[in-house]
């Protein structure tokens, strides 16, 4: 099943108004916070559980000197450590502090709130199939990037040999 040019574009533009928006609630929701939309998009990776620098980087899409920036900014706040990897000392473990939890679990608690506000007229079915929806776009789109960033790779490899 191919998808029609019309349709993708005009999902292309339902995504990026739907990214707006997004910016636009969670700029409202930032208003006195000590952490940034950046920053707590890193808190939630880190959140997932320890892992290196390097992966969370590549899990951001993001360089890691930049990566290394936010990580620094969220331990001067005290929500995240960092430790040696004892498989390569050269390499960082990040993972979340006890107050990084607590700071982790509140961000949450106020996004949750704030859907639930502004979804008031909305159904729990409707929530349910826009969440599944996102999912599975979510995933075919990371599965796309997976492949193309493996093919580049694999061409580079085969330039090289």
């Amino acid at each position: 099943m191919s998808v029609e040019s019309t349709a993708a574009a005009s999902l292309v533009y339902q995504i990026f108004d739907l990214q707006r928006a997004v910016r636009c609630v969670a700029a409202a929701n930032l208003r006195g916070q000590d952490t940034g939309v950046a920053l707590q998009g890193v808190l939630r990776f880190v959140g997932e559980g320890e892992s290196r620098a390097t992966h969370l980087a590549e899990r951001l899409g993001v360089s890691a000197p930049v990566l290394s920036r936010h990580i620094a900014e969220l331990e001067e706040h005290g929500y995240v450590v960092r430790r040696p990897d004892p498989e390569d000392g050269r390499a960082q473990l990040v993972a979340l502090s006890a107050s990084g939890a607590e700071k982790l679990r509140a961000i949450e608690d106020q996004r949750t709130a704030t859907i639930q506000g502004l979804l008031q007229d909305w159904s729990g079915d409707d929530v349910e199939q826009t969440a599944r929806t996102l999912k599975k776009l979510t995933e075919s789109l990371r599965a796309s990037a997976r492949a193309t960033a493996a093919g580049s790779t694999n061409t580079t490899e085969n330039v090289e040999e």
